[in-house]
C-alpha cells in the first residue's frame, strides 16, 4: 500500500520532554568510541567556552529516532515498517546540546514520492529547549522498499 501524500504538511507537536545528562552524553561518547574530553570534562568543556560538558553531534538520534517511530507507528499513513530503511540523516545545529538542556521535538513531513517502486519519507524535527530556544534541526529520509 502506497504512503498516504495528504500527511505531506502534517506536524507531531512534541509529546514529551527529554533531560540531557552528563551521564548520558558520556554513554554515548563511549558507544561511539570518541574520547573526547568535551563530552566528559566539566573543566574541560568550560576551557572551550562552554558551560558544562557538550554532546557529540550525533547525540540528538537517541530522541530524534522517537519522533520519527510516532510518524512511522501511524496507522493512517500506511507505512510497513517490515519493508522500511533508512535512506538519509542529517543535522543542523544552532549550537551544541549540552548537559542540563531540557529539549523537545517537533516533527514535521516534508514530502513523500515515489520513486523506481519505492516510497520515500522525508521529515525533518526541530530541536529546541523548553525555554523555546533553537538548538538543532534534524532531517531524515525513510524508504519502503516496494513489493
Amino acid at each position: 500500500m502506497p504512503l498516504d501524500p495528504s500527511f505531506i504538511g502534517r506536524t507531531y507537536p512534541p509529546t514529551s520532554t527529554y533531560e540531557v545528562s552528563r551521564a548520558k552524553i558520556a554513554e554515548f561518547a563511549d558507544a561511539i568510541g570518541d574520547d573526547s574530553p568535551l563530552y566528559r570534562d566539566p573543566a574541560a568543556a568550560e576551557a572551550a567556552g562552554y558551560p558544562d560538558v557538550i554532546a557529540p553531534p550525533t547525540f540528538l538520534t537517541i530522541i530524534n529516532l522517537a519522533s520519527i517511530n510516532a510518524i512511522v507507528a501511524d496507522p493512517e499513513l500506511g507505512l510497513d515498517y517490515s519493508r522500511m530503511v533508512h535512506g538519509d540523516q542529517r543535522f543542523t545545529h544552532h549550537r551544541p546540546v549540552r548537559a542540563g538542556d531540557e529539549l523537545r521535538l517537533t516533527t514535521h513531513i516534508d514530502d513523500i514520492f515515489v520513486r523506481a517502486g519505492n516510497d520515500f519519507l522525508s521529515v525533518h524535527a526541530d530541536v529546541e529547549t523548553v525555554d523555546g530556544e533553537p538548538v538543532c534541526t534534524t532531517y531524515a529520509q525513510l524508504v519502503v522498499r516496494g513489493e
